[in-house]
């Protein structure tokens, strides 16, 4: 019983008692009013609630209205009022205070959790003590450990009595063990062995080796979810008259383990007959949607993708609020199911407005040039799907969402409301950093991909690794035209001093400028080209191997005007961690006729990424590259400068970087790199510690393959090196950082291994 029903019996009580005939007094007239009982109270507390003052009449019904409003005051368990003479007095006992509460044996529920369960009840040290709002308490804290599977939990309240009309409350809790489930029994199954069903399921019985699980822990949201995996086993199998009939929860008497029965009605297997689509809307090409073959094993999965698809459709012309319903036609002599797609097409709607939320220092109008659906448009669902993909691809936000509420009063249009979480795109931070194959990284940098809310990108930065020291700009307008064409201007000063990462050694300062022009073709497809002029001057060391001392005495110093192409397709979800689409790219680069180094290189690269659930992602990848000189470069080939490599976290992780190919032939050879070079990798990826909600970090298993084959030496794919591991990527506050563990699958004598490899401060491969 609560306070609130506690106060009410009392107050009818009360009013039966001074309804009664016995209990009828002559009125008279107030002269003074005492006030007897109080401990910790004052009288003026009283006085401040009592409806009656010295002069006012005294009747029956003004002592039923005073009783109660003081009753209602909380502070008092009971109330009289009599006379003396023409003197009212009243006559009280107040309820305790609470002195002090403890709580003890808790261990799984916060004592500050407690706490704030008790404040709610008004249950804190100090107040009026009501044993009603206790006993609630009570309950509630053995409901909560009883949804945490705890059914043995006992929970004990102890009251004191102290002096001065004071109580002391303790709560005793003795936490039982989290009951496991024993037994899970499945009656009916004859088709599908009970054990193939058990193997589905989320719940499992508990098993010496599961000891440590929580799967075995009973919750009635995880059978309910359960119910439903079975369900969908059988009739995505051709049971299309199954039946769960019931299902039962049983709890052995010491309340420590739990039996699960259900049973099952599974029926006869069906096949598909027949599927055709009742439309009243005009839209092209809803045949070719229909994925169900008659003949088949009946599946409900199989319908439901068909009937998504058709909705999608109906959905990309601008019918928002399309319903589809497949309606079945049993065949039971023949066990065939025919199925008819009834559509509801309704109105087509078209877009009222667009609203942009949650942007603070980007610019609505950056947002609105990536969006695909536009106001006064018909609605088109595969429009807002690539607006929100496009919208995830600028990296400038934590967050997409995208929504079309119907507007209020019409049936023919709706809003899109676009919500995004933003975050930080730029920073001016002291960088420190490392990569496997160029070793420790330092520098000063600036970088803002997201100048003052434009959408521009500006890198202003001065960095030192072991083998290059480089100072750069670059100021990039993603629509430098109204129409998204691209441009980057950039300035660049770069020394590389090859003898400080395990490679054939040289030295070699660059200093160029270019500029870069990116031109969307497609939806997704671009393509791009740009010019850079560079001066090149080249050294020899003592350790400079033969192969490259001619090429540095005849061009210590040189000028090249490099000119890019290519062609790039992006569709990918997310620009650091995608879940679905791909992105690929045919480049290359070529020297100008006449540059000192007449050269060219062809790259051929991409990813894909495919879904395989809500938490495993397949990742598919290759890399392909080629390079050659003509004119007077034609005899030494690619300049050794411009060469490939291969092995690190960045191509085949388990060997060294850069330490896989050709060496040369000095005394301790030294990777020289190659013209030619293939990568292939697989990766199965999945949030970290398998938190699903991760935005920030990811595990990938994977299997790289690459090697790099040098002039003259014949491109032969038996010689690719490989190796399996793990990689764990982490977008921290400080930049990417990735780890990761390589093991070669098929080392040979010679190759440089290096299982542990760490990158920090560079963009995840």
């Amino acid at each position: 019983m609560n306070q609130q029903n506690m106060k009410k019996i009392v107050l009818a009580l009360m009013v039966m008692l001074f309804s009664l005939p016995g209990h009828a007094a002559e009125p008279f007239t107030i002269s003074d009013i005492r006030v007897e009982g109080l401990e910790r109270l004052d009288a003026g507390t009283i006085f401040i609630y009592l409806p009656l003052k010295v002069g006012d009449e005294m009747n029956d019904e003004e002592a039923k209205i005073s009783i109660q409003t003081l009753f209602e005051t909380g502070f008092f368990k009971d109330v009289q009022l009599n006379r003396d003479g023409n003197d009212l007095v009243v006559s009280v006992v107040e309820r305790p205070s609470i002195a002090t509460i403890k709580i003890t044996g808790n261990e799984e529920l916060e004592t500050s959790s407690l706490q704030e369960g008790l404040a709610n009840a008004e249950l804190v040290e100090g107040r009026i003590f009501n044993k009603a709002s206790l006993v609630l308490v009570e309950r509630e804290v053995q409901q909560a450990y009883l949804a945490m599977g705890r059914y043995s939990t006992k929970v004990e309240t102890i009251v004191e009595e102290l002096e001065r009309n004071r109580v002391a409350i303790e709560i005793k809790i003795t936490e039982g063990r989290v009951a496991k489930i024993k037994k899970i029994n499945i009656v009916g199954a004859n088709k599908i062995k009970a054990s193939k069903l058990k193997d589905e399921l989320e719940l499992i019985e508990r098993k010496g080796w599961r000891i440590f699980s929580s799967r075995n822990q009973y919750s009635r949201q995880k059978l309910e979810a359960d119910l439903e995996v079975i369900r969908s086993y059988y009739l995505d199998r051709g049971f299309h008259d199954f039946k769960i009939v019931s299902s039962s929860v049983d709890i052995s008497p010491n309340k420590q383990n739990i039996f699960i029965s259900i049973a099952l009605e599974e029926g006869e297997q069906f096949k598909f007959g027949e599927t055709t689509i009742e439309s009243k809307g005009s839209v092209d090409g809803l045949d070719k949607l229909v994925t169900i073959v008659p003949g088949t094993s009946f599946s409900r999965k199989a319908v439901n993708r068909t009937r998504k698809a058709i909705a999608d459709k109906f959905a990309d012309e601008g019918f928002a609020f399309v319903e589809v319903r497949p309606v079945y036609n049993t065949d039971r002599e023949n066990n065939t199911v025919s199925t008819v797609f009834t559509v509801d097409s309704k109105q087509r709607v078209y877009v009222r407005k667009v609203e942009i939320s949650g942007n603070s220092y980007t610019r609505d109008e950056v947002i609105r040039r990536e969006l695909r659906q536009l106001e006064s448009a018909w609605y088109s669902a595969g429009a807002v799907r690539r607006s929100q993909d496009r919208l995830n691809r600028l990296g400038f936000f934590d967050n997409v969402t995208i929504e079309t509420p119907a507007v209020p009063g019409t049936t023919d249009q709706v809003d899109l409301q676009v919500a995004v979480v933003e975050r930080n795109t730029g920073s001016i931070q002291l960088s420190v950093g490392f990569s496997d194959a160029d070793g420790a990284l330092l520098g000063v940098n600036y970088q803002q991909r997201n100048v003052l809310g434009t959408g521009r990108e500006l890198n202003v930065a001065l960095n030192n690794s072991d083998a290059a020291t480089e100072a750069s700009i670059r100021y990039t307008n993603p629509y430098h035209t109204e129409d998204g064409v691209s441009r980057s201007i950039s300035l660049t000063r770069r020394e590389v001093d090859s003898s400080q990462i395990d490679t054939a050694e040289f030295i070699l300062d660059t200093t160029a400028i270019g500029v870069q022009y990116k031109i969307p073709i497609s939806e997704t497809n671009s393509f791009n080209f740009g010019a850079e002029l560079e001066r090149l001057d080249l050294e020899a060391t003592s350790g400079t191997p033969p192969e490259f001392l001619d090429i540095i005495e005849n061009n210590p110093e040189s000028d090249n005007l490099v000119f890019t192409l290519g062609i790039s397709k992006d569709t990918r979800n997310n620009f650091f961690f995608p879940t679905r689409g791909g992105v690929a790219s045919l480049g290359g680069e070529i020297s100008s006729p006449g540059s000192d180094f007449e050269y060219f290189k062809i790259n051929l690269q991409g990813a894909y990424y495919q879904a395989l659930s809500d938490r495993f992602t397949l990742k598919g990848g290759f890399g392909l590259g080629y390079g050659d000189g003509f004119g007077d470069t034609a005899d030494i080939g690619l300049p050794f400068f411009k060469n490939y490599f291969a092995g690190g976290s960045k191509s085949v992780r388990g060997y060294n970087g850069r330490s896989l190919g050709p060496r040369d032939t000095g005394e301790t050879p030294a990777p020289l790199g190659g013209d030619r070079r293939v990568l292939v990798n697989a990766e199965l990826l999945l949030p970290a510690y398998g938190d699903g909600q991760s935005k920030d970090k990811r595990l990938g298993f994977f299997v790289d393959g690459g090697q790099v084959f040098g002039t003259g030496q014949e491109l032969d794919l038996d010689e690719l090196r490989y190796s399996f591991g793990i990689v764990f990527n982490w977008l921290s506050p400080l930049g990417p950082f990735s780890l990761s563990y390589g093991e070669p699958i098929d080392e040979e004598s010679g190759d440089d291994i290096e299982n542990f490899q760490i990158s920090f401060g560079t963009v995840f491969r």
